[in-house]
């Protein structure tokens, strides 16, 4: 039987074998590369958007965005705000189905609703910018980007509402600057990068002592989010199926499982 000291030095084994082969393309990656640092976001920014003189402001990365009761809540990978007041959220999606045309219309909706307190107006919304960066081309057609904006369909002109959606193609290999980015966001190795920036800060993560600490932690933090979600799915399992089989209440079903009070929003949010 392995024991609690055997097995922590079992996972940070794995997961400095893990960090060798993780690349800025990988979320938990992403969260170590961009967290409090103003001058990478606004390079990748800047390359993404083609607005060469944005000034990033601010930056947070897993920054939550619920403000509505019962809402579902999300968390941005790495939420930047310039010197406009205008919003950026940068995710990275790996699979295909995570970068649904429906999530991005929730991003975009959830950084609205961040941003308007009550009273104000709403010519007062900061213009946002949801930024998906795929592994793959969802669309297969080639293009390094995929520029998303609504359209007054009667004259055929832009709608101009501030609210801009933008996929990246990360397989998007095109001698370009963005080329370029997608390229280094798939390397595994600092000394096969292009932009210095993101290899200096690569390397960092992965070569210096302060460093491989700062990544472990994220990837034991994450493993800790993984077992937390998997007790509420199966929790949220038992709920729903005393309710359904014994006619129970939500709240009565909670009291057979002794759910603490402290708790129970929670899965009230979710049912």
């Amino acid at each position: 039987m392995e024991t609690e000291l055997q097995r922590k030095e079992r996972e940070r084994q794995e997961d400095l074998q893990r960090l060798r082969g993780l690349r800025p393309i990988d979320d938990d990656f992403m969260r170590c590369l961009f967290r409090d640092n103003i001058p990478l976001t606004q390079h990748v920014l800047r390359i993404l958007t083609g607005k060469e003189d944005l000034n990033i402001t601010n930056v947070k990365t897993q920054a939550d965005m619920k403000r509505l009761v019962g809402a579902r809540s999300i968390c941005l990978d790495a939420y930047g705000t310039d010197d406009e007041g205008k919003k950026y959220d940068m995710e990275i999606q790996r699979s295909d189905r995570g970068a649904g045309k429906h999530r991005a219309r929730y991003h975009s909706s959830a950084m609205d609703v961040d941003n308007l307190d009550a009273g104000q107006d709403f010519n007062e919304l900061p213009d946002t910018y949801t930024i998906f960066i795929t592994e793959n081309d969802i669309f297969d057609k080639g293009l390094s980007c995929y520029d998303i904006e609504r359209m007054n369909m009667a004259t055929g002109e832009i709608f101009n509402d501030g609210s801009y959606i933008l996929y990246i193609n990360g397989a998007y290999r095109g001698d370009d600057e963005i080329g370029n980015l997608m390229h280094d966001f798939s390397c595994s190795d600092p000394d096969d990068m292009i932009n210095k920036e993101l290899a200096d800060r690569t390397r960092y993560f992965k070569e210096t002592e302060e460093g491989v600490e700062a990544v472990c932690k994220v990837m034991e933090d994450m493993r800790e989010e993984a077992k937390k979600e998997e007790h509420i799915d199966t929790t949220l399992n038992n709920i729903k199926n005393l309710m359904e089989t014994l006619k129970l209440s939500v709240d009565q079903a909670m009291d057979a499982l002794k759910i603490p009070m402290s708790e129970r929003n929670i899965f009230l949010d979710r049912l």
